[in-house]
């Protein structure tokens, strides 16, 4: 009895020791199953994460490397936190000069173009590395030739310095979407709209885009602006192709230009993340599904190696990489007149504005004649004898005095008075000009014979208190003013001179200018 009764005291202490809470085993490190942020998975060592950190290895470690591979780590950490990289103690990779040949390779960032912080290879493990933001690139080479031990790394999550004296940064809320379909739109605006953030909180958001099987994704920006630009720790757009891995990272936006981007996945994640001094930033981005040619009946080929739907053509969006779908599309807008008009009525509104346009012609060339026919008609009709001397204002002309020969028109009569001109008077002063030009300007000149004639009309009038003196044998012409009217062929000359033999008294003088002064009269 007394040693079955100390068998069972012993069982009882065991089992009040298995719940008193005696101290356990730690937990094994999880070791992420997709092999994520390791490419390509599965053939370059082992990759571990855990909350505050994990470990990663080159392959066969720590045996040798197998020659001829390249693997990539990318390591990312949370908002506001850096990437502190050790490197154990164990390492060994094949020495060269500047490690052109086997070594590893560390980059300040997510991407193969991000600054590098060094190129390591040797016996000696690499120094202590620390990120400046949230990423670090990884990436291990090992050539044909002359393999070794390779590398175990482990890393851990600091705060930012930039951060410290915001603290710790507090939980985010879940915020991610699902969309599918042949369009739509992506835009910053459906956190709030949906309510999964406040306005003044931080936000990491994922948009998730799915594909029919074996098509493709692309993306384009419609509107994009960062609040903090060129802050990438505070604000940023990302895009990746096939997951939301951080080794499936495709491009990061967070300056002021954002570009279209082309997955080769039917999956593609956008994420933004603003913290709350970044709340504005804002984006607005149109995808479109497609799948490469051949294109089926109820696709269209956009000229780019896409085939969209075709309920997407003419829709006033551009959905191809250019702008095929949108080209010879009339805009949405309200029927007109025009857009009823077929081939008969386009054909009697082009006959009827042809036969419009050759009436207008045919009535202003007859116009243009019209004037001239009128003005013939109107010459034929016209009566000078109707028209008065105002209408039409007279012209003077001079007639010329010269010296003739013996030979020069008819003989004058031997009591013919000396002519001597000893004046000259212009009723107009701009009709007065030189003898030649005067001459020119004259329709014809006076005949001595008609000279004489004015004369003897005129001695009747004239007596000179002595009689007149003989003329010389040389025979004058005489200087005389000629009044004409543009509307017939009469002409009249006056004379403008006063005439005298020698000397004359003021009597015979005065009688002379009153003669001359009543034939100007009379003519005017």
């Amino acid at each position: 009895m007394v040693p079955r009764v100390k068998l069972l005291v012993v069982v009882a202490s065991l089992v009040n020791l298995g719940f008193s809470g005696a101290p356990t085993a730690p937990p094994k490190k999880a070791v992420v199953k997709n092999n994520s942020g390791v490419t390509p998975a599965g053939l370059c060592g082992t990759w571990v994460k855990e909350p505050d950190g994990g470990l990663f290895t080159s392959p066969n470690y720590p045996e040798k490397y197998p020659p001829d591979r390249e693997c990539i780590y990318i390591i990312e950490a949370s908002p506001r936190q850096c990437i502190d990289l050790y490197f154990d103690e164990k390492y060994a990779i094949e020495p060269s000069w500047e490690c052109k040949f086997d070594h590893i390779e560390v980059r300040d960032g997510p991407f193969s173009f991000s600054p590098i912080i060094g190129r390591y290879c040797g016996q000696e493990s690499p120094t202590y590395v620390r990120s400046s933001g949230r990423y670090l690139w990884i990436k291990f080479v090992a050539d044909g030739e002359l393999e070794a031990t390779g590398f175990s790394a482990r890393y851990n999550f600091t705060q930012d310095p930039d951060f410290k004296d915001l603290g710790v940064q507090p939980p985010l809320p879940i915020c991610e979407f699902e969309m599918s379909g042949p369009e739509g739109i992506v835009e910053s605006v459906m956190v709030t709209k949906e309510g999964k953030a406040l306005q003044t909180e931080a936000v990491d958001c994922r948009w998730f885009i799915r594909a029919p099987p074996g098509s493709k994704v692309y993306l384009r920006f419609l509107d994009y602006e960062m609040q903090n630009s060129n802050e990438c720790k505070r604000n940023f757009v990302a895009v990746y192709d096939g997951s939301s891995s951080v080794e499936h990272l495709k491009n990061k936006f967070c300056s002021t230009v954002a570009n279209d981007v082309m997955l080769l996945t039917s999956l593609g994640v956008i994420r933004m993340w603003a913290d709350e001094t970044s709340r504005r930033s804002r984006f607005r981005i149109l995808f479109t599904t497609f799948h490469e040619p051949p294109c089926g009946g109820d696709s269209f080929f956009c000229h780019s190696n896409m085939c969209i739907n075709h309920t997407l053509v003419c829709n006033g969006i551009q959905n191809c990489v250019y702008p095929w779908d949108e080209n010879g599309c009339k805009e949405k807008r309200k029927a007109t007149i025009l857009d009823s008009l077929d081939n008969t009525n386009v054909t009697i509104i082009g006959v009827t504005c042809g036969v419009v346009i050759i009436l207008l012609t045919v009535s202003i060339i007859i116009q243009i004649k019209q004037p001239r026919k009128k003005y013939i008609i109107r010459r034929d009709e016209f009566d000078p004898t109707l028209l008065h001397e105002a209408f039409e204002p007279p012209h003077y002309e001079l007639c010329t005095l010269r010296q003739t020969t013996s030979s020069d028109a008819d003989v004058l009569p031997e009591d013919f008075p000396k002519l001597q001109r000893t004046s000259s008077k212009c009723i107009h002063g701009h009709h007065c000009g030189s003898q030649v030009s005067s001459t020119r300007g004259s329709r014809s000149d006076l005949s001595l014979r008609d000279a004489a004639a004015i004369l003897s009309e005129m001695e009747p009038n004239i007596q000179p208190p002595f009689p007149l003196q003989a003329t010389p044998t040389g025979r004058r012409s005489i200087l005389v003013m000629k009044h004409s009217y543009s509307h017939d062929g009469a002409e009249e000359c006056d004379l403008d001179d006063e005439l005298y033999d020698g000397p004359t008294t003021s009597r015979g003088r005065a009688a002379m200018d009153r003669t001359v002064h009543r034939s100007i009269s009379n003519d005017f």
